[in-house]
């Protein structure tokens, strides 16, 4: 029974969801969210809304963004924002890329590969190059003057980095890079591409270095297809051959040879936390769109929103895009302070990616046959999220990463 007078008190106050300051500040404006990050997301929104939104169809159908949309990037400051200031880039952190990818996200821009650019090829830069390489490359990354890719997987090598057969044999004072790559975003542009190569083919995880290769500057280096792919249309994933390519000495990226799988199992936490931001962005587009269509639509006299059907399916895919925001927002915070480990980054891309497609699926759904029309953006979203399950390490492999810490 309600105590006595209950019937008298005045019902709890009510937020809708934006107006609850609670929910708006774990969701929206975390701890890391700054005056300087609101600003900045505020000029990569109108930069989006000026230069890529209007174009993205035209990029879907010829396949690749054209190299004048990088110089723009980089003019707007929008290249390489977590580089260090004396080498060109912006003075941030990581959060200023969470920040960018997850406007771009937003926004439907697929085809850009400026995440990979900045927050993947970039940081391999500054964060393990010596200080002439540093000066070398990050000033024409950051302008967009060069385009960075990383070329790791091979036609017989996914998830298996310590398998790949792609060579860099010391040869006098430089190295010949013999090999192929295959799934290589940006890389039909790219004209920066670190190449993860074996230096010492009988050393293992240990013979294994980071090598740049300038493609401007070299001879035997070839883009084989730009592949034809379920989604992502815009962007330019190519093979790449190399053959008998040679590069001097001080394109080994660090201090010397044999760093190259420690950089990477380093910096795959961060590459996997992006594939889940990427992931959360999508996943409130593609909720935003579905209500507002169903609002719209009518069917047997009201509206699809009306029908029970809608609001569960919608109900449980707004809790689950709040789980992942909320859960990415935090991994963020681990990473700026220095503590996201593998297992939790793993944790991240394994949950949101697959939530990601059933989700994206479920509102494709509300939409019925107009959601299977290339017109309609849930249905590049639904061609676009399937590959989130696979690259950065398939969600197979996430799953025994984490078994490992149990």
């Amino acid at each position: 029974m309600p105590p006595p007078g209950a019937d008298m008190l005045p019902p709890p106050a009510i937020h809708p969801p934006s107006e609850d300051p609670t929910m708006s500040q774990a969701i929206e404006r975390p701890d890391w969210m700054t005056e300087d990050l609101l600003i900045f997301e505020d000029a990569a929104a109108k930069f989006a809304d000026k230069e890529l939104v209007p174009h993205n169809a035209a990029w879907e159908e010829a396949g690749q963004v054209p190299r004048e949309v990088w110089r723009k990037a980089g003019e707007a400051g929008l290249l390489c924002p977590s580089a260090p200031e004396e080498f060109g880039g912006g003075g941030g952190s990581f959060a200023h890329e969470a920040v960018l990818i997850d406007v771009f996200g937003k926004k439907g821009v697929t085809g850009f590969g400026a995440s990979l650019h900045n927050a993947i090829v970039a940081p391999y830069i500054f964060h393990y190059g010596t200080r002439e390489q540093k000066q070398r490359w990050l000033p024409r990354l950051a302008t967009g003057e060069l385009i960075g890719a990383i070329a790791m997987t091979e036609p017989g090598t996914g998830s298996d980095l310590q398998s790949i057969k792609t060579t860099a044999r010391k040869d006098g004072n430089g190295y010949v890079v013999n090999g192929s790559k295959t799934f290589i975003t940006n890389g039909g542009t790219a004209n920066l591409i670190i190449v993860v190569a074996k230096t010492d083919p009988a050393g293992g995880a240990k013979g294994t270095s980071l090598v740049i290769v300038e493609t401007d500057e070299v001879e035997g280096f070839r883009r084989g297809r730009k592949l034809d792919k379920i989604g992502l249309h815009g962007q330019d994933t190519s093979e790449l051959f190399f053959e008998d390519v040679r590069v001097p000495a001080s394109n080994v990226l660090g201090e010397g040879e044999g760093r190259g799988f420690i950089s990477l199992m380093e910096q795959l936490p961060s590459e996997r936390l992006q594939i889940a931001l990427q992931g959360v962005a999508m996943i409130e587009r593609a909720i935003e769109e579905t209500v507002k269509y169903t609002r719209e639509r009518k069917a047997f006299g009201k509206a699809v929103m009306d029908f029970q059907n809608t609001q569960f399916v919608l109900a449980d895919c707004k809790a689950k895009a709040v789980v992942a925001r909320v859960f990415c927002n935090w991994a963020v915070g681990q990473l700026l302070a220095g503590k996201l480990d593998a297992y939790t980054a793993s944790m991240a891309k394994l949950w949101v990616t697959d939530e990601q497609v059933k989700i994206v699926d479920a509102c494709l759904q509300l939409f019925g046959g107009y959601g299977y029309m290339n017109e309609y953006p849930i249905a590049q979203m639904y061609r676009d999220a399937r590959v989130q399950k696979i690259y950065g390490g398939t969600n197979e492999i996430m799953k025994v990463l984490i078994a490992r810490a149990l």
